[in-house]
């Protein structure tokens, strides 16, 4: 008795533990991403790595 009752515990813990933590982490990643705003020309720039920063002309 005292065997399945640890095992439903278990269960319980990770059924809720595991969603708890993978919300904290994506809740952080999403933080992070909040503090790296950047306009679109500066982000394709940093995306596409085959363009020089000083070019201006399109």
């Amino acid at each position: 008795m005292v065997e399945a009752a640890a095992a439903v515990l278990l269960f319980v813990l990770f059924g809720v533990g595991a969603p708890l933590v993978l919300y904290a982490l994506v809740r952080e990643e999403r933080r992070r991403d909040a503090e790296t705003v950047s306009d679109r020309e500066s982000a394709e720039r940093a995306a596409r790595r085959d363009v020089d920063d000083d070019r201006t002309d399109r």
